[in-house]
């Protein structure tokens, strides 16, 4: 016999490895279920958020081994199946499989949940995928018809009321309302009258009226007018170019360095711990400004980036990416002085690590410290101690124990033709139909009459 053959292959009649085969299959559904409703509690506990991970998705990433989208395509299934009883009870019995339930809970809500299921349990996973596709085109179709409505729709007016105001009416598709929106928001925040001493007479606001502040309506028509001032003083050139994300802070040199109290703050803006200013200060643009002891301006230096253009291509090319450990992120990431330039360190690729948003905010408001190694390596070390470590859990090594496991969890998995076998038998299936059902069920449960039009 050939070394490499098996003889339970040959030995072993078809019809018993068949049986073994989906009675396994079913029980790795019912634990494939069991294992997204502990996903589902840990990330609803925020089990995952020990500071080295910023969601679920990213720490089944970093223990479990799961590639990133899978890892989120994980989680959102196992909180969808949480609103979805019938589909939920049929894959812990084994008889769902999880590229179904995947598929299904895309769509399912309570008012189509029993018509999914029976197409699932009586159809392949590939019969369930193009069902579902079909439904969202639909959907997206009643979607896109109801934005042509919209943009068809459109309109705004005016017109100039008996005591000279000017009255408005307008009705705008949703994304440029939205916009809107922000903008109006925005600029309420910066025309905000401030509170003044009782008895001052406040524009817009009536006569005796107790609240100093000005209502949210009256501040929302002052933004008006500061939307148009900006537009007609700027036109859209705001919209474009790098200068719109600057943040100018001033912060003490002392200060910097965490030897004394002084100035700290956003330019027209309020305070900010320094230890957020140093985050900043890691990569950014530095101007230094000598001041006499009034605080009056003695020399200001040019303009200098703290870690320069070419270096931070290297760092990029040594580290692609976010280095605190499970970290997956590549792209947007800063680069981080281990011992800061503010306190003696150096620029210089052993003195940096780049870390994304998230991680970097970690090691400065989060206490977690970063250490150089001798080889080249960085460790990253909690508050009380401890280093952020990647392992690889050590779950059961034979997978003949699984049934055994379930019956001590008292989990039971009844094997017929029916558990975890499509009861597909070869008929063809109407896509058409079974998206007009669906559709049918989605308007009921919405209350649209039938026969409206998308």
């Amino acid at each position: 016999m050939d070394e490499h053959s098996h003889p339970a292959q040959t030995a072993r009649p078809l019809d018993q490895l068949e049986a073994e085969i989906t009675e396994l299959a079913g029980h790795f559904n019912a634990a494939e279920y069991r294992w997204l409703t502990l996903v589902a509690e840990f990330d609803r506990r925020n089990g995952w958020s020990d500071g080295a991970c910023h969601s679920c998705a990213h720490w089944l990433n970093f223990k479990c081994g799961l590639a990133l989208g899978a890892a989120r395509e994980k989680v959102r299934v196992a909180h969808a199946l949480e609103t979805l009883p019938k589909i939920s009870g049929a894959m812990s019995r084994g008889e769902l499989s999880y590229s179904k339930a995947r598929a299904l809970t895309r769509i399912a809500n309570a008012e189509i949940e029993d018509y999914l299921l029976s197409i699932a349990l009586h159809g392949t996973a590939e019969h369930v995928e193009r069902l579902v596709q079909g439904f969202r085109r639909a959907k997206e179709a009643e979607e896109l018809s109801r934005e042509a409505r919209q943009q068809a729709e459109r309109c705004l007016s005016y017109r100039w009321d008996d005591d000279g105001s000017l009255v408005l009416k307008g009705r705008l598709p949703a994304e440029i309302g939205a916009l809107f929106v922000k903008a109006l928001d925005a600029a309420s925040e910066e025309t905000s009258t401030p509170n003044v001493p009782a008895g001052t007479c406040v524009v817009n606001q009536p006569p005796g009226d107790p609240d100093d502040r000005p209502s949210r309506s009256a501040r929302r028509a002052d933004a008006c007018g500061a939307l148009a001032q900006a537009f007609l003083k700027h036109g859209p050139r705001v919209l474009n170019g790098g200068e719109r994300h600057q943040i100018v802070v001033h912060v003490d040199a002392e200060t910097l360095r965490g030897s004394t109290a002084g100035q700290c703050e956003i330019e027209e803006g309020p305070s900010l711990p320094a230890e957020t200013v140093r985050r900043f200060a890691c990569d950014c643009s530095v101007v230094m400004m000598f001041e006499n002891d009034k605080g009056e301006a003695l020399d200001v230096g040019r303009r200098t980036r703290s870690i320069p253009p070419a270096l931070r291509r290297a760092l990029n090319a040594r580290d692609r990416g976010c280095r605190f450990p499970g970290c997956t992120h590549t792209r947007y990431v800063d680069a981080h002085h281990v011992r800061h330039w503010a306190h003696g360190g150096e620029t210089k690729p052993s003195n940096l690590v780049t870390l994304c948003a998230f991680h970097h905010r970690k090691v400065h408001e989060g206490g977690v410290v970063v250490q150089a190694l001798d080889d080249g390596a960085f460790r990253f070390v909690r508050p009380d101690g401890r280093a952020f470590e990647s392992f690889v859990p050590a779950g059961p090594s034979d997978w003949t124990q699984l049934p055994l496991a379930h019956s001590d969890d008292d989990i039971h998995i009844h094997i017929d033709r029916n558990t975890a076998v499509s009861r597909w038998r070869g008929e063809r299936m109407d896509y058409g139909l079974g998206v007009e059902v669906l559709l049918a069920k989605d308007r009921r449960a919405r209350n649209v009459p039938a026969g409206t039009p998308a």
